[in-house]
């Protein structure tokens, strides 16, 4: 678990509000789910064989009602796809959702991984063509001009077929390793993946195996027609929008709906390579929930890495001032006038940040609360000030000279200011 400060969440408001312009922009809307689901719906939605169902899920009982089984949510899209079933939101229609908020693994805590983290993430229902695959990525990409991580961002691609096909490949897969045990033991997961998920091996991070791997059979070599089809058009999209990708035959993601379509964008700016955004087309989901068949495609992305990757590689980002106006108030009959003067730029200025000084004391130490604050403008309202309607206006960044104005002008000073 992490907490985050009052310097860091300025960032973190940066980014999502990043995240939230775009996903409207392209006509996407918001969802909300339950942090907390029936345990057996992320064993069928994710997978009993995937790690995260395996051993990264917080699952808990109430004794008193046997049988009954709550899991913290993991991941987002099993959650979005039952409340979409549920409500009855893409029943016979096309729908574009997103959503933010806290997920929850047990992992190992690490820099920009924790047991409670945060993702972002975006659905797509009822479209089986490649262009819905395609507008993700083009909207992703936008997501990272806008936060300047671009240029650190690299795009994997990969088809991993329907069902039939990773069935055959599967089988194609185990045969390969099958004569290259010794190796494989060097790896205790991709041993135990063997009989449980062998395609999650791909993802093997042992060297020596990933030797191996490189003269395995190619998934690429079992898909059908109609999945070469999809990523040809995919992939013919992007070069026509300019995006670069690479071709990665060992990428599968580690989540069971996935089918034909996967991606992931990836940074070595944080260290080793690290996934920062992921994802694929799930055209099977629904109909394994419960729900009428409908295709579906959708991404995730990690806040708290996304957040260290601004942080590394555009740490100049402009961020918006804690507080933009400080007014500082002394004397008999001050209060009650600073208070009704904060209200009214409150309400003429609702893009800014108007702090109103609270704890008395003299102007010396009244300032320096200003300066703390990192405020651009102090306003200044002593007794003669409150006698006479005026105020004094104060650049705490020595940019102005210091006025004193009629309270009656004050908007007009500030809104040429702040122009």
């Amino acid at each position: 678990m992490n907490d985050l400060s009052p310097t860091e969440t300025p960032l973190w408001q940066w980014v999502e509000s990043n995240i939230r312009d775009t996903f409207a922009s392209y006509g996407y809307t918001e969802m909300r789910s339950p942090i907390m689901e029936s345990t057996d719906l992320f064993k069928r939605g994710v997978g009993e064989a995937t790690d995260i169902v395996e051993k990264e899920m917080f699952t808990f009982t109430r004794s008193e009602e046997a049988g009954e089984s709550f899991t913290l949510r993991p991941e987002g899209t099993a959650g979005c796809v039952r409340a979409a079933i549920e409500h009855g939101w893409i029943y016979n229609q096309e729908q574009r959702l997103w959503y933010i908020g806290p997920m929850f693994r047990y992992e190992r805590p690490q820099k920009g991984r924790y047991r409670q983290f945060h993702q972002a993430g975006v659905e797509i229902f009822g479209i089986p063509n490649a262009e819905a695959d395609a507008e993700l990525i083009v909207l992703t990409a936008r997501l990272w001009e806008k936060l300047g991580i671009r240029e650190h961002v690299t795009l994997q691609l990969n088809s991993i077929g329907g069902l039939e096909v990773r069935t055959r490949y599967r089988e194609a897969l185990v045969a390969f390793l099958q004569n290259h045990l010794d190796v494989l033991k060097q790896d205790p997961d991709s041993e135990r993946r063997l009989t449980t998920n062998p395609l999650r091996i791909l993802d093997t991070k042992n060297q020596a195996l990933q030797a191996v791997l490189n003269d395995a059979p190619k998934l690429h070599d079992f898909l059908d027609d109609e999945s070469k089809a999809h990523f040809a058009r995919l992939c013919a999209i992007l070069d026509e929008m300019g995006i670069a990708y690479e071709v990665n035959q060992k990428l599968v993601r580690g989540l069971d709906y996935y089918n034909k379509t996967v991606f992931e964008w990836v940074t070595t700016a944080l260290g080793a390579q690290g996934t920062v955004c992921g994802g694929g087309r799930y055209d099977g989901l629904v109909a394994q929930l419960g729900g009428h068949a409908t295709e579906g495609v959708g991404f995730a992305m990690g806040l708290e890495r996304l957040v260290l990757l601004v942080q590394e590689v555009n740490p100049n980002v402009q961020l918006p001032r804690a507080v933009d106006i400080y007014v500082v108030h002394s004397g008999e009959g001050t209060t009650a006038v600073a208070f009704r003067l904060t209200e009214t730029l409150r309400n003429a200025f609702p893009q800014l940040r108007t702090m109103l000084h609270t704890s008395g004391g003299n102007f010396k130490k009244q300032f320096k609360r200003a300066d703390k604050s990192g405020a651009k403008i102090a306003l200044v309202l002593g007794e003669s000030e409150v006698a006479e309607q005026k105020v004094v206006v104060k650049d705490l960044f020595g940019e102005a000279e210091q006025m004193t104005i009629a309270q009656a002008d004050l908007i007009n000073e500030l809104t040429t200011r702040f122009a």
